[in-house]
């Protein structure tokens, strides 16, 4: 799932909301209500009664079809399933658990879990059905908060650099695995100088989620968000990251300004050699630049410096304490975490199996951009899981942006950025 940062009054309101019941909570476990996090065992047998799902975008259009063949398999079960817009799903979420009329069950993106996971709202993961080792580690841990896992990875993503094949080769320049930045930066620099693309790679110069694009460069250099009860946005990797990748706009290489719709347009014409995405652009370059388009690019892993972490995304199941029929909740949790589900689910839309042994068998193991991302997702980071990363990401990505666009040195934005974060805290 592309995760998006949707802010505004709406927002503010359910922030203010969720903040109210995660502090509830809180007194609920100095209490000794510590068994909230405690798994219960899910009942044997086939699934029955009927559950409340709600589901979102693309995804969940086809979940119907899905649920369809869990129906087959369980004939005293049913599925309702009501498709909600992907960015107004948070803040729906978010109303719901604070008014306590929530479904049985919904995906969420993995940036919100740990938020919901504060309020008390969800229901541990039963690990007499759910088998942990069975994801992408990276993927699992974006469902756990404080060593409890509050839901189940349904498909995943993560980020590589996509770049044309005929200006590299043209430029006489080669990406390779374990690439360095300045390898990185002399190719695209190579494709720009040499092969006549206006610009060498595109990156996004700042504003929501820029995070994301330039947090694997931090997690090559070591760098992490947090460190006991701070965040730590202003250390040495972090700076050293973000001076590198504000060179790339500083030496011209990407361009700071484009405009809806023109990445794609400018790569498939050539004016843009590479960029950096998840595998949702795959399908967009094929719908865009047709049969002929399709020799003339690929996909890269990032650059490895002390290591070659990308970001991983995605959405996560979860099945809330309020469900009325649990245990049907899990056992389709369950279901859609099974090879031929993870496998009908990415041919419905093209979304990555979240479970590694879905990527053995059939298209994923054979197309080498999907094998591709597959093996990034060996090497790829989420989120810090806490209840405030929502708020807390929005300093860092203005603190991007300020250096990105030469208004700010990454010393000071980071530790503006980091003040500001402090300030949010972690929401307990």
């Amino acid at each position: 799932m592309r995760i998006l940062h949707k802010r505004g009054l709406t927002r503010a309101v359910t922030v203010t909301l969720l903040a109210g019941i995660v502090l509830t909570g809180c007194g609920r476990e100095e209490d000794g209500a510590a068994e909230d996090t405690k798994a219960k065992k899910v009942s044997g047998g086939k699934a029955s009664g009927e559950i409340t799902v709600w589901a979102l975008g693309a995804e969940g259009e086809k979940l119907g079809e899905i649920a369809a063949d869990f129906e087959a398999e369980n004939p005293d079960a049913k599925v309702t399933v009501t498709v909600i817009p992907f960015d107004a799903a948070h803040d729906k979420i978010a109303t719901a658990i604070a008014g306590g009329q929530t479904p049985d069950l919904s995906p969420v993106g993995t940036t919100w879990l740990p938020e919901f996971a504060a309020t008390g709202a969800l229901d541990p993961t039963p690990t007499d059905v759910i088998d942990a080792d069975a994801f992408f580690e990276g993927s699992w841990s974006t469902t756990e908060v404080d060593g409890t896992s509050f839901g189940v990875p349904w498909y995943t993503e993560t980020r590589q650099i996509y770049y044309r094949k005929d200006l590299a080769e043209k430029a006489g320049v080669t990406p390779e695995k374990g690439w360095s930045w300045d390898d990185l930066k002399a190719f695209t620099k190579g494709m720009q100088d040499k092969a006549g693309a206006k610009w060498g790679i595109s990156l996004q110069p700042g504003g929501q989620g820029s995070w994301q694009s330039v947090m694997p460069f931090a997690w090559q250099k070591g760098a992490e968000l947090v460190e006991g009860d701070t965040f730590t946005f202003n250390t040495p990797p972090m700076q050293e990251a973000l001076e590198y990748y504000a060179s790339f706009f500083e030496e011209k290489i990407s361009p700071t300004d484009l405009a809806t719709g023109a990445l794609e347009t400018g790569f498939i014409n050539g004016e843009i050699g590479a960029f950096v995405s998840g595998p949702w652009h795959m399908g967009i370059l094929r719908d865009q630049g047709g049969a002929e388009f399709e020799d003339k690019w690929a996909v890269a892993p990032m650059p490895t410096e002390e290591a070659g972490t990308s970001f991983t995304g995605g959405s996560d199941w979860v099945v809330f304490k309020d469900s009325k029929n649990r245990d049907t909740a899990w056992k389709f949790v369950d279901f859609l975490s099974q090879d031929a589900q993870q496998q009908k689910l990415y041919e419905l839309v093209g979304s990555l199996p979240a479970v590694q042994s879905t990527w053995e068998s059939g298209e994923l193991s054979t197309d080498p951009l999907l094998k591709s991302f597959g093996e990034q997702l060996q090497d790829a980071k989420s989120a810090p899981a806490v209840a405030t990363w929502e708020q807390v990401a929005a300093p860092l990505d203005d603190a991007i942006e300020q250096v990105s666009l030469g208004k700010s040195d990454a010393e000071s934005a980071l530790a503006d950025a980091e003040t500001k974060a402090n300030g949010i805290g972690f929401g307990s």
